[in-house]
């Protein structure tokens, strides 16, 4: 075949490139583009030009957008969008699409403030947790945006999307949904000192470590997508102390058994509000150590099972957006867990889900 016609055969589609970028809480930067009729928001990024790599593309869109220059660390997905995907705005002609998500980064406040918008083509920014941030996009570009994110929270290998599907393995973040949201006391410090006899322990989770290093985080699924948290919960009338709770709720969250809880160290809540407006009460944060994981089982309170997740501590503060106190307690968390129980730090690695089965530990 004539090399004009053999040219003629190939595929041809646009090239694309954006960036996943958040700030310290693990809320997404998006961006509304003053030209798109229905409103919606995109990630930063932009059109590949001719001749123009879309690493490349992603950089200069950044720039150009934001006013920033940052670098990017990996790619987290790549995506094939199709010629008549039903989110295409109608009269557009797109041959389909190729769209590069590269990771942009964490922003420190400094990077944050000195945003700075092309008003002609965008007319707002704002941060938003996952589950706001997907009402803004088109659908196809919420699943694209999730599915990078969580590459980047789950330490997975660059994620592969068909019309915002995957082709390959599904992670264990995506098959169940799990999200990032803000903690109203994400940012509070974590005292040291033995709780104060003034001040009731109303809540009560933990660390819970098993003998490789990594921490179990449960999921609680919804309609709006699982969110995570550690193993623990509410201070009960019937709970003698803070630790019962712990051994109780771990139990019936995770089917954990737990031994010797160490009581890192606790927040204050000034109004106790999520109580009923109780008033000032310390949430108390421990770490332990799992000696048993038994097959998954329906919550008693929540009336159906939760997801069980097994991640590094590091990968388990991003998960839950406590952004840069979070890392700090993790790193607490581990040391005590080095130090204690001569446990070792946990290697990198993916985020991974608890068989329903449960876990034999040694």
């Amino acid at each position: 075949m004539p090399a004009d016609q053999y040219a003629a055969t190939r595929h041809a589609a646009w090239l694309g490139a954006a960036a996943i970028t958040t700030n310290e809480v693990g809320q997404f930067l998006l961006v509304r583009p003053t030209y798109r009729e229905d409103g919606s928001w995109v990630l930063p990024g932009g059109v590949v030009e001719h001749g123009e790599h879309p690493h490349v593309t992603c950089r200069r869109e950044i720039t150009e957008e934001l006013g920033l220059d940052l670098p990017l660390s990996s790619v987290l997905a790549v995506h094939s969008f199709s010629a008549h995907h039903p989110d295409l705005q109608p009269g557009t002609h797109c041959p389909g699409e190729i769209r590069f998500v590269f990771d942009g980064g964490i922003l420190n406040p400094d990077q944050v403030e000195a945003i700075r918008l092309p008003h002609q083509e965008l007319s707002e920014y704002a941060f938003l947790d996952t589950r706001d941030a997907v009402q803004r996009l088109r659908p196809v570009d919420g699943q694209i945006m999730l599915t990078a994110y969580r590459a980047r929270l789950g330490n997975t290998a660059t994620a592969h999307l068909a019309d915002g599907q995957h082709i390959l393995d599904i992670p264990a973040l995506d098959r169940h949904n799990v999200h990032v949201r803000y903690r109203p006391l994400w940012d509070s410090p974590l005292h040291r000192e033995p709780v104060p006899e003034r001040l009731p322990v109303r809540q009560a989770w933990a660390w819970c470590f098993i003998p490789d290093g990594r921490v179990v985080v449960v999921a609680d699924p919804g309609p709006r997508g699982a969110l995570p948290m550690l193993p623990g919960g509410t201070v009960e009338s019937t709970d003698a102390t803070p630790e019962d709770t712990l051994h109780r709720e771990a139990a019936e969250e995770a089917q954990l058994t737990l031994i010797d809880p160490v009581r890192l160290g606790w927040v204050l809540d000034k109004t106790g509000e999520v109580y009923g407006g109780v008033g000032p009460n310390a949430r108390l944060r421990l770490a332990a150590r799992v000696t048993a994981i038994g097959p998954a089982a329906v919550d008693p309170a929540a009336g159906h099972p939760f997801a069980r997740l097994l991640a590094t501590p590091a990968q388990t503060a991003a998960v839950l957006g406590w952004g840069p106190p979070g890392a700090r307690q993790a790193q607490l968390a581990a040391d005590t867990a080095r130090e204690r129980w001569g446990l070792p730090t946990a290697s990198p690695s993916a985020i991974e889900e608890i068989p329903a089965e449960g876990m034999q530990l040694s």
